[in-house]
């Protein structure tokens, strides 16, 4: 047995000076005297010890992204489990599209992975698809409100039946939202008046197109009477409006990412085509939606930070297929790497959130709301996911450094206070300095779990109970 001893140990609750005993995959105990139970011992003295990361929002394969060759960037930044969006081939039913995905990260991962299902063909048959998603483990759907014109995009009535289905198998329902027909008006204008540099990407989807399709999603979700998780929040209004729906009694909930955080639109016009590099959707916002997020993550108000990571398969060069054209411009950002110094470096650090916070945001809560009963926390019985995070590290974030396989690093520049000095997937050292030190292919699919944590806070409105012949009422 293995025993990491002399740290301290940080969970979402507490921090104390604490030692882990690990048995085998698993961990067996927490808490001090355990030498004599051990044959190897980790002295993590000045160190912190925390859970290994779970990214509940990566795009390996779908978007353009490249595949799980390059999971080995998860693993050294600190995350230990990624939870990928499923692309929907056309005539696939969902269960297949996820069996296919699942055999494209099988023996290559080399971080756990489990599966969200994103709906792209919608079919006679989809709303019975979706009670065979648990079956393949996977706990959460996605529709996308923007992209109109691609198989993307879903009309309101698709969405409302495949939440109205979703709620009776315990499915999460996640929406990608933003209002296309606004972002086609503003996008039609920018081009006519010939301003096409990547930094109309952000001119075409103001915050007023993100923050009325959140509120028009969680109108949905109240005809449908269903939970709701809102992704990839990028402003100050769509944060309000998640916290007042969830104070107003809905199960509504949120994320931001990375990216949101730390970077602002001044990236998207630099030079040189420069500014490609951070087109995304939604796109980055000013400063002050900035600051609205780190409050909405303090407080609670959003409860996961992911890295939407979308490292694109040929790199700058692929963006570049948008140097005449903002909107031929292929969206994504990679960031899976750095999304757990980024936070600690520009949160915990610069005292924006506390270190039981950041555990929550990185590990715990994202572990809950994908429905990943083993994972996310410094439990016994809970699978050895570890971080031993030297606080005393400095450095800088460069691509030299960077394993996503793009040729270019997003938060380059960006100051490092402290990073992963060690990472155990389930026992298992993979990560050390910087360096990956694990086998590829030593990830394990995970089997997300049905009535994940948005299904915790729900409670049937009254007036669904009251006309119950007009829903179908899970709980």
């Amino acid at each position: 047995m293995k025993l990491i001893k002399n740290g301290t140990v940080l969970t979402a609750e507490s921090e104390f000076k604490g030692d882990i005993l690990i048995d085998g995959e698993t961990i067996m105990a927490v808490g001090k005297n355990l030498d004599q139970l051990a044959d190897d011992m980790i002295d993590a003295s000045g160190k912190y010890i925390f859970p290994g990361g779970v990214d509940e929002h990566t795009h390996f394969g779908s978007f353009g992204g490249r595949l799980f060759e390059t999971t080995e960037a998860a693993a050294v930044g600190g995350t230990t489990t990624i939870v990928d969006f499923v692309p929907q081939e056309k005539g696939d039913s969902l269960g297949t599209a996820v069996e296919k995905h699942a055999a494209k990260a099988s023996g290559i991962s080399c971080v756990d992975f489990g599966f969200h299902s994103m709906v792209m063909d919608m079919q006679p048959d989809t709303p019975d698809q979706i009670k065979e998603l648990p079956k393949h483990g996977v706990s959460c759907v996605k529709m996308f409100m923007a992209y109109k014109g691609t198989p993307f995009f879903m009309e309101d009535i698709s969405i409302l039946k495949v939440m109205n289905e979703s709620k009776r198998h315990g499915i999460t329902m996640m929406v990608h939202a933003e209002n296309p027909d606004m972002i086609s008006f503003y996008t039609e204008r920018l081009k006519a008046e010939g301003h096409l540099a990547p930094v109309n990407h952000s001119y075409s989807r103001p915050p007023v197109t993100e923050e009325d399709a959140v509120r028009h999603a969680i109108a949905m979700a109240q005809v449908a009477d269903v939970p709701l998780f809102i992704v990839h929040v990028s402003t100050k209004g769509a944060m309000e409006a998640v916290r007042e729906a969830y104070a107003g009694g809905q199960s509504v909930f949120g994320e931001t990412c990375t990216h949101y955080l730390v970077l602002d639109t001044s990236y998207l016009a630099l030079p040189d085509f420069e500014g490609a590099k951070y087109v995304c959707a939604p796109p980055l916002r000013t400063k002050e939606h900035q600051e609205a997020l780190w409050e909405g993550i303090d407080r609670g108000w959003l409860n996961a930070v992911s890295s939407d990571h979308c490292a694109l398969v040929g790199g700058f060069e692929k963006k570049k297929e948008g140097l005449e054209d903002f909107t031929k411009i292929p969206n994504g950002i990679p960031g899976v790497q750095n999304r757990i110094s980024v936070l600690w470096s520009q949160g915990v650090a610069k005292g924006r959130i506390s270190k039981q916070r950041f555990v929550d945001l990185i590990a715990t809560t994202p572990a809950k709301n994908a429905g990943l009963a083993n994972k996310g926390q410094i439990v016994p019985g809970f699978d050895a996911d570890l971080v031993i995070y030297d606080p005393d590290y400095r450095g800088i974030i460069t691509q030299k450094d960077n394993l996503e396989g793009i040729g270019y690093e997003t938060f380059e520049g960006f100051e490092m206070t402290g990073r992963p000095e060690q990472v155990f997937l389930r026992g298992m050292l993979v990560a050390e300095n910087g360096r990956f030190t694990g086998s590829r292919g030593c990830g394990h699919r995970i089997y997300a779990k049905p009535y994940a944590a948005a299904y915790k806070h729900y409670r049937p409105a009254l007036w669904a109970q009251k006309y119950p012949y007009l829903f179908f009422n899970a709980l």
